[in-house]
């Protein structure tokens, strides 16, 4: 919740989320995309060629040309009938196949004419689709190779010649300004469509990271349930052993020894229905535990990071004008993503608080907030307007390493507790507690404070003398 990032989980490091740091980013695209993009492009070029010989009378190097077609022809049914339809393209493989077509497109715009041929700007289309699906060091190989390609081509090429034998071509002036205009756009789109699909693409992670948090949740809430289930399922057997293990024993009479054993069983089972029906008991979804005072569940919220050598002090504050009746904490709703985004921030504080951290509960007729400080060295002001936001880094200070040489967090944490939270009804502000307070307060790091709508959190009060309802039971 400090300097270092945006607010991270400790445990989110980039072991746990290797699968989205790590990943290959073409190793997501279909080999057939791939074969019907090369087919768009075999169509676009015969047409030119075509169009070019047959109204302009241009005379072309039509053997070369066909050639240089028939190539990307023959790899697309090589493509087709070698590899399975659902090939997915690994990033060696992407690679190799954007390489071959930009090297097939130039070969193709050398025979015709170079700079002066204005299909010379489809060279943009290799470039843009190696900054949206490979890693940078291919797409900066293919962006080298274009720009390498595209100058040389300025001095050598096939000129363009009418059916009398004239040339073709463009004043010096506008060649340069070609060259300059590709090469600019190479770079400008490289880079512009890089940066979208990674903003994308971390979008996309840590939502996928959020919903494993949240299920993660889920799921140990859902445990109560199975357990339900199996003591329920469970029931039917242990009553047929009991009945059985009775009527042993009544056929037993005459074999003590034998009619012994058939009474442990009997209590045994009577044992194993008792055990069950524990568990069921504690395994259903409790009415009574679906909401608490809001200062437990902040307490439940923190109870992992109690320990962890910081002071962490829950604090309660009231309507100024409330009287001692309403001064009592309001019940809070237990759901899952309010008590996981809550920890997450308490989590924050606590791995960048110096000594104390601080959990303010605050409410009010209409909103209940919570607000969370710490002492520690507070957000750097740059990352301020970005927290929040995923895979978000600030980078570490030497000092930064040698305090906490643990410490790989990813923007991860404060993305999930903002989602989560958000999802409850609450928003979400942060600021440093050094502009908001006295120069002699301790609360001068970071300060984060949750606000929802009193209805979002707090459930509807019950009319005085009528329960809460019955909690399901069941009999074995």
């Amino acid at each position: 919740m400090n300097s270092g990032t945006s607010g991270e989980r400790a445990q989110m490091t980039q072991t746990e989320f290797g699968i989205f740091q790590e990943r290959q980013r073409g190793s997501f695209i279909r080999l057939r995309t791939m074969i019907w993009l090369r087919w768009c492009a075999i169509v676009g070029q015969v047409a030119a060629i075509t169009v070019a010989q047959t109204f302009y009378n241009l005379q072309l190097e039509l053997g070369l040309c066909y050639l240089a077609v028939g190539v990307s022809v023959v790899g697309n049914l090589i493509a087709i009938f070698v590899f399975p339809e659902n090939k997915r393209l690994n990033e060696a493989e992407n690679f190799l196949m954007v390489l071959f077509d930009l090297l097939q497109l130039c070969f193709l715009i050398y025979l015709t004419g170079g700079l002066h041929n204005p299909f010379t700007i489809l060279i943009l289309g290799p470039v843009i689709v190696s900054a949206t699906i490979m890693t940078l060091r291919s797409t900066i190989i293919i962006g080298a190779t274009a720009l390498t390609l595209v100058t040389l081509m300025v001095f050598f090429h096939l000129p363009l010649r009418t059916e009398q034998g004239f040339i073709m071509r463009i004043a010096d002036v506008f060649v340069f300004g070609q060259w300059t205009a590709i090469t600019i756009a190479v770079i400008f789109l490289s880079l512009y469509a890089r940066q979208i699909t990674e903003e994308m693409n971390s979008m996309g992670d840590a939502v996928v990271a959020t919903q494993m948090a949240l299920s993660r949740t889920q799921m140990l809430n859902n445990l109560g349930g199975v357990v339900a289930a199996a003591a329920h399922e469970l029931g039917t057997p242990l009553a047929t052993i009991k009945l059985t293990s009775a009527e042993l024993i009544e056929e037993l009479a005459d074999q003590p020894d034998l009619q012994d054993d058939a009474r442990l069983i009997r209590e045994q089972a009577d044992r194993c229905r008792d055990i069950l029906q524990s568990m069921g008991r504690a395994g259903k979804e409790d009415l009574q535990i679906r909401s608490a005072p809001l200062v437990e569940v902040i307490r439940e919220a923190a109870e992992p990071h109690l320990n962890r050598g910081k002071d962490v002090l829950i604090e309660a504050f009231g309507p100024e004008d409330a009287n001692e009746e309403d001064f009592d904490p309001p019940l809070a709703l237990r759901r899952p993503e309010i008590i996981h985004g809550l920890r997450n921030l308490i989590q924050n504080a606590v791995d960048f608080a110096r000594s104390t951290v601080w959990v303010e509960a605050h409410w009010t007729d209409k909103v209940v907030s919570v607000r969370i400080m710490d002492d520690g060295p507070g957000y750097p002001t740059n990352m301020l307007g970005r927290i929040g936001d995923p895979f978000v880094r600030n980078r570490r200070t030497e000092r930064d390493r040698t305090a906490r040489p643990e410490y790989e967090g990813m923007g991860l944490g404060l993305f999930i507790a903002k989602t989560l939270l958000q999802r409850s009804g609450a928003e979400l502000s942060f600021a440093n507690g050094a502009d908001r307070v006295n120069s002699a307060s301790r609360r001068r790091g970071a300060v984060v404070e949750v606000v929802w709508p009193r209805n979002a959190i707090v459930p509807p009060s019950l009319p005085k003398g009528k329960g809460i309802g019955e909690n399901p039971s069941f009999k074995i």
